[in-house]
Protein backbone atom coordinates (compact mmCIF):
# COMPACT_ATOMS: atom_id res chain seq x y z
CA UNK A 1 0.00 0.00 0.00
CA UNK A 2 7.01 10.41 -1.28
CA UNK A 3 14.27 19.70 2.90
CA UNK A 4 15.29 20.29 5.83
CA UNK A 5 15.85 19.20 9.33
CA UNK A 6 12.46 18.04 11.01
CA UNK A 7 11.44 20.54 13.13
CA UNK A 8 8.44 20.56 15.63
CA UNK A 9 5.00 22.98 14.38
CA UNK A 10 6.86 23.92 10.68
CA UNK A 11 4.60 23.21 7.95
CA UNK A 12 5.78 20.36 5.29
CA UNK A 13 6.59 21.73 2.04
CA UNK A 14 7.98 19.11 -0.76
CA UNK A 15 10.25 20.24 -2.97
CA UNK A 16 8.37 20.30 -5.95
CA UNK A 17 5.78 17.72 -5.29
CA UNK A 18 3.64 16.22 -8.01
CA UNK A 19 6.62 17.01 -10.33
CA UNK A 20 7.47 12.87 -10.27
CA UNK A 21 11.06 13.21 -11.43
CA UNK A 22 11.85 15.11 -8.25
CA UNK A 23 9.82 13.11 -5.78
CA UNK A 24 11.91 11.09 -3.07
CA UNK A 25 9.95 8.30 -1.64
CA UNK A 26 10.53 6.29 1.55
CA UNK A 27 9.08 2.19 1.61
CA UNK A 28 8.72 0.57 4.79
CA UNK A 29 7.70 -2.58 4.94
CA UNK A 30 9.50 -6.21 6.45
CA UNK A 31 8.17 -7.96 3.06
CA UNK A 32 11.32 -7.88 0.75
CA UNK A 33 8.69 -9.34 -2.13
CA UNK A 34 6.59 -5.85 -1.78
CA UNK A 35 9.86 -3.31 -1.50
CA UNK A 36 11.29 -5.11 -4.60
CA UNK A 37 8.54 -4.95 -6.78
CA UNK A 38 7.21 -1.90 -6.13
CA UNK A 39 10.31 -0.03 -5.46
CA UNK A 40 10.79 -1.31 -9.25
CA UNK A 41 7.49 0.11 -10.16
CA UNK A 42 7.98 3.41 -8.60
CA UNK A 43 11.53 3.96 -10.04
CA UNK A 44 10.22 3.15 -13.62
CA UNK A 45 7.56 6.21 -12.97
CA UNK A 46 10.53 8.97 -12.15
CA UNK A 47 10.33 8.59 -8.31
CA UNK A 48 13.40 8.36 -6.57
CA UNK A 49 13.07 5.37 -4.09
CA UNK A 50 14.73 3.64 -0.99
CA UNK A 51 13.75 0.67 0.94
CA UNK A 52 13.96 0.15 4.50
CA UNK A 53 12.64 -3.07 6.36
CA UNK A 54 11.47 -1.80 9.84
CA UNK A 55 10.86 1.15 11.43
CA UNK A 56 13.68 1.57 13.59
CA UNK A 57 16.06 2.11 10.61
CA UNK A 58 13.22 4.10 8.48
CA UNK A 59 12.71 6.36 11.26
CA UNK A 60 16.72 7.43 11.82
CA UNK A 61 16.54 8.22 7.64
CA UNK A 62 12.95 10.22 7.84
CA UNK A 63 14.68 12.65 10.28
CA UNK A 64 18.01 12.82 9.01
CA UNK A 65 17.08 13.23 5.76
CA UNK A 66 13.20 13.25 4.88
CA UNK A 67 11.76 12.55 1.55
CA UNK A 68 8.65 13.88 0.20
CA UNK A 69 6.46 10.83 0.96
CA UNK A 70 6.37 8.05 3.35
CA UNK A 71 4.18 4.43 2.58
CA UNK A 72 4.60 2.48 5.84
CA UNK A 73 3.22 -1.29 5.87
CA UNK A 74 1.31 -1.60 10.02
CA UNK A 75 2.90 -4.80 10.58
CA UNK A 76 6.63 -5.20 10.83
CA UNK A 77 9.10 -6.56 13.37
CA UNK A 78 10.97 -3.76 15.99
CA UNK A 79 8.68 -0.65 15.77
CA UNK A 80 5.40 -1.22 13.95
CA UNK A 81 3.82 1.47 10.82
CA UNK A 82 1.33 2.75 14.01
CA UNK A 83 4.46 3.27 16.60
CA UNK A 84 6.91 4.76 13.38
CA UNK A 85 3.86 7.18 12.24
CA UNK A 86 3.67 8.38 16.44
CA UNK A 87 6.89 9.35 16.42
CA UNK A 88 6.71 10.59 13.34
CA UNK A 89 3.98 13.01 14.19
CA UNK A 90 6.01 14.72 17.14
CA UNK A 91 7.96 16.55 14.84
CA UNK A 92 6.91 16.27 10.87
CA UNK A 93 3.67 16.56 8.95
CA UNK A 94 5.70 14.49 6.27
CA UNK A 95 2.44 12.68 4.03
CA UNK A 96 2.14 9.24 4.86
CA UNK A 97 0.36 6.48 3.08
CA UNK A 98 -0.61 2.93 5.03
CA UNK A 99 -0.73 -0.36 3.42
CA UNK A 100 -2.68 -2.72 5.65
CA UNK A 101 -3.70 -6.65 5.63
CA UNK A 102 -7.87 -6.83 5.13
CA UNK A 103 -8.10 -7.29 8.36
CA UNK A 104 -6.49 -4.44 10.22
CA UNK A 105 -9.94 -1.79 10.38
CA UNK A 106 -9.27 -1.40 14.09
CA UNK A 107 -5.48 -0.34 13.07
CA UNK A 108 -6.65 1.93 10.01
CA UNK A 109 -8.24 3.94 12.31
CA UNK A 110 -6.41 4.66 14.73
CA UNK A 111 -3.38 5.62 12.02
CA UNK A 112 -5.93 8.12 10.37
CA UNK A 113 -7.02 9.72 13.59
CA UNK A 114 -2.94 9.82 14.33
CA UNK A 115 -2.15 11.72 11.11
CA UNK A 116 -1.71 9.56 7.92
CA UNK A 117 -3.28 10.81 4.57
CA UNK A 118 -4.54 7.45 3.27
CA UNK A 119 -4.52 3.99 3.15
CA UNK A 120 -4.28 0.71 0.76
CA UNK A 121 -5.20 -2.73 1.34
CA UNK A 122 -3.62 -5.63 0.45
CA UNK A 123 -3.15 -6.88 -1.61
CA UNK A 124 -3.21 -4.09 -4.18
CA UNK A 125 -2.37 -2.78 -7.32
CA UNK A 126 0.83 -0.80 -8.37
CA UNK A 127 -1.54 1.48 -10.56
CA UNK A 128 -3.70 2.27 -7.30
CA UNK A 129 -0.63 3.14 -5.37
CA UNK A 130 1.04 5.35 -8.22
CA UNK A 131 -2.43 7.69 -8.00
CA UNK A 132 -2.69 7.63 -4.40
CA UNK A 133 0.60 9.00 -4.25
CA UNK A 134 0.22 11.14 -7.20
CA UNK A 135 -2.99 12.64 -4.97
CA UNK A 136 -1.21 13.10 -1.64
CA UNK A 137 2.08 14.55 -3.29
CA UNK A 138 -0.58 17.30 -5.12
CA UNK A 139 -2.02 18.17 -2.05
CA UNK A 140 0.79 18.24 0.10
CA UNK A 141 2.29 20.51 -2.53
CA UNK A 142 -0.87 22.94 -1.83
CA UNK A 143 -1.55 22.58 2.19
CA UNK A 144 0.37 24.94 4.13
CA UNK A 145 -0.46 23.88 7.85
CA UNK A 146 -4.10 23.67 7.54
CA UNK A 147 -5.91 21.97 4.45
CA UNK A 148 -6.95 24.93 2.12
CA UNK A 149 -10.70 25.94 1.61
CA UNK A 150 -11.82 25.11 -1.96
CA UNK A 151 -11.52 28.05 -4.44
CA UNK A 152 -14.89 29.68 -5.35
CA UNK A 153 -13.17 30.89 -9.01
CA UNK A 154 -12.72 27.17 -10.04
CA UNK A 155 -15.86 25.35 -12.28
CA UNK A 156 -14.81 22.44 -11.18
CA UNK A 157 -15.75 22.67 -7.45
CA UNK A 158 -18.55 20.97 -6.08
CA UNK A 159 -21.17 23.17 -4.14
CA UNK A 160 -23.75 21.31 -2.00
CA UNK A 161 -25.39 23.46 0.11
CA UNK A 162 -22.71 24.12 2.90
CA UNK A 163 -20.41 21.52 1.25
CA UNK A 164 -17.99 22.35 -0.72
CA UNK A 165 -15.49 19.87 -2.82
CA UNK A 166 -12.25 21.22 -4.93
CA UNK A 167 -11.11 17.86 -6.94
CA UNK A 168 -8.02 19.63 -8.39
CA UNK A 169 -6.69 20.69 -5.07
CA UNK A 170 -8.36 17.60 -2.91
CA UNK A 171 -9.68 20.31 -0.51
CA UNK A 172 -12.94 19.79 1.55
CA UNK A 173 -14.98 22.22 3.56
CA UNK A 174 -18.29 22.36 5.20
CA UNK A 175 -19.83 25.90 6.07
CA UNK A 176 -16.46 27.46 5.20
CA UNK A 177 -14.39 24.74 7.13
CA UNK A 178 -11.86 22.91 6.33
CA UNK A 179 -12.06 19.12 5.97
CA UNK A 180 -9.07 16.64 6.08
CA UNK A 181 -9.69 13.62 4.36
CA UNK A 182 -7.80 10.59 2.46
CA UNK A 183 -7.90 10.57 -1.38
CA UNK A 184 -10.34 7.14 -0.47
CA UNK A 185 -12.84 9.38 1.42
CA UNK A 186 -12.78 11.68 -1.40
CA UNK A 187 -13.32 10.06 -4.07
CA UNK A 188 -16.42 8.44 -2.42
CA UNK A 189 -18.09 11.81 -1.08
CA UNK A 190 -17.15 13.37 -4.29
CA UNK A 191 -18.84 10.41 -5.97
CA UNK A 192 -22.00 11.11 -3.94
CA UNK A 193 -22.27 14.73 -3.83
CA UNK A 194 -21.85 15.21 -8.04
CA UNK A 195 -25.20 13.42 -7.64
CA UNK A 196 -27.40 14.24 -4.67
CA UNK A 197 -30.37 12.38 -4.10
CA UNK A 198 -29.52 9.77 -6.11
CA UNK A 199 -28.42 7.02 -4.14
CA UNK A 200 -25.42 4.94 -4.93
CA UNK A 201 -24.68 1.82 -4.50
CA UNK A 202 -21.59 0.39 -2.23
CA UNK A 203 -20.16 -0.97 -5.82
CA UNK A 204 -20.66 2.05 -7.42
CA UNK A 205 -18.91 3.63 -4.94
CA UNK A 206 -16.00 0.98 -4.81
CA UNK A 207 -15.83 1.92 -8.27
CA UNK A 208 -14.92 5.71 -8.03
CA UNK A 209 -12.88 5.11 -5.24
CA UNK A 210 -10.75 2.21 -6.11
CA UNK A 211 -8.74 0.50 -9.04
CA UNK A 212 -10.34 -1.84 -11.13
CA UNK A 213 -7.88 -4.62 -10.15
CA UNK A 214 -8.66 -4.18 -6.05
CA UNK A 215 -11.50 -6.19 -5.15
CA UNK A 216 -12.68 -4.96 -1.04
CA UNK A 217 -16.03 -5.91 0.62
CA UNK A 218 -19.01 -3.63 1.22
CA UNK A 219 -17.53 -3.73 5.00
CA UNK A 220 -14.32 -1.24 3.76
CA UNK A 221 -16.82 0.58 2.06
CA UNK A 222 -19.21 0.98 5.39
CA UNK A 223 -15.99 1.88 7.42
CA UNK A 224 -15.09 4.84 5.19
CA UNK A 225 -18.73 6.27 5.27
CA UNK A 226 -18.34 5.79 9.20
CA UNK A 227 -15.18 7.79 9.23
CA UNK A 228 -16.44 10.51 6.53
CA UNK A 229 -19.44 11.02 8.97
CA UNK A 230 -17.73 11.10 11.80
CA UNK A 231 -14.79 14.15 10.31
CA UNK A 232 -18.12 16.27 9.64
CA UNK A 233 -19.56 15.80 12.77
CA UNK A 234 -16.51 17.23 14.28
CA UNK A 235 -17.23 20.32 12.57
CA UNK A 236 -21.02 20.29 12.99
CA UNK A 237 -22.51 17.99 15.48
CA UNK A 238 -25.87 17.96 13.31
CA UNK A 239 -23.86 17.05 9.60
CA UNK A 240 -26.39 14.43 8.35
CA UNK A 241 -25.42 14.77 4.83
CA UNK A 242 -25.09 11.31 3.78
CA UNK A 243 -28.25 8.76 4.28
CA UNK A 244 -27.98 5.20 4.58
CA UNK A 245 -30.82 3.14 2.56
CA UNK A 246 -30.50 -0.22 4.20
CA UNK A 247 -29.82 -2.63 1.62
CA UNK A 248 -29.36 -0.55 -0.96
CA UNK A 249 -26.10 1.99 -0.43
CA UNK A 250 -26.18 5.62 0.69
CA UNK A 251 -26.68 8.60 -0.96
CA UNK A 252 -25.87 12.62 -0.56
CA UNK A 253 -28.98 15.01 1.48
CA UNK A 254 -27.81 18.23 0.57
CA UNK A 255 -28.57 20.29 3.49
Amino acid sequence: MQTMSLVKDKAYSPRRAGAKSMAKIYLVDDDENILTSVSMFLEGEGYEVRKFHDGVSALEALKSSPPDLAVFDIKMPRMDGLELLRRLRQSSNLPVIFLTSKDDEFDEAIGLNMGADDYITKPFSQRLLNERIKAVLRRASLTSIEMPVPQEGDDKVIRRGKLVLDPNRHACSWDGNPVRLTVTEFLILESLAKRPGYVKSRDQLMDAAYDDQIYVDDRTIDSHIKRLRKKFRKTDKSFDGIETLYGVGYKYREV
